[in-house]
């Protein structure tokens, strides 16, 4: 760790710290921010760091059942395995959309203790990457419209900037189309579920 990455490591949260060099991605510690102020919302993660809410990446934890695309869910088709969903602050998933990507009988949110096993982190503060077990991940394309987005680093306290198409790569991510459509636009259902940060009582960050 060099000095620079040694005065900046205390901002990340000890197991993301852990994650990022272990990812090759140590040079990140120094761009991690923490707040005094908890920002579980996506709209209060971009009102501290003053950027729009759209580079905000959340990340979702959905339960997938009946999927043939995933293998434990053909081994164990009624347990149901968990799928992070990487989606831009401004936008909600469509579970719909999720359920046809994906080939499965039926997605549902995930629960805290489940996103807690699954990632290693606590709904507030889960990061695209870095995580506990591996996953399948899937990226909406609104990620890309901008230069630099912003995610969770771990805690409710911390975030950390990154190019949305690198951020994609390391998360190993699959870019696809999930996210909710206007009113007249679509036939999916909304997220009703969790991210790093929470928007309201139906996504988090």
């Amino acid at each position: 760790m060099t000095s620079a990455e040694e005065a900046h490591a205390h901002a990340a949260p000890p197991r993301f710290a852990e994650a990022l060099h272990e990812l090759g991605l140590g040079e990140l510690l120094p761009r991690v921010r923490r707040f005094p102020e908890a920002t579980r919302t996506a709209a209060e993660a971009a009102a501290a760091i003053g950027c729009d809410l759209s580079q905000i990446c959340k990340s979702l934890i959905f339960t997938v059942y009946g999927s043939p695309r995933l293998r434990s869910a053909v081994d164990a088709p009624d347990a149901g395995v968990p799928v992070l969903v990487l989606m831009d602050g401004a936008s909600r998933v469509d579970v719909e959309r999720v359920r046809r990507e994906l080939g499965a009988e039926k997605v549902t949110r995930a629960k805290a203790d489940l996103v807690r096993e699954t990632t290693g982190y606590a709904i507030g503060g889960v990061p695209p990457f870095g995580h506990r077990t591996r996953t399948r991940v899937l990226a909406d394309r609104s990620l890309l419209a901008h230069d630099t987005v912003w995610a969770a680093a771990g805690s409710p306290y911390t975030v950390f900037p990154m190019a949305p198409d690198t951020l994609v790569v390391h998360a190993g991510g699959t870019l696809v189309d999930v996210r909710e459509r206007p009113a007249g636009d679509g036939d999916g259902d909304g997220e009703d579920g969790q991210t790093g940060k929470q928007d309201s009582p139906e996504s988090a960050r």
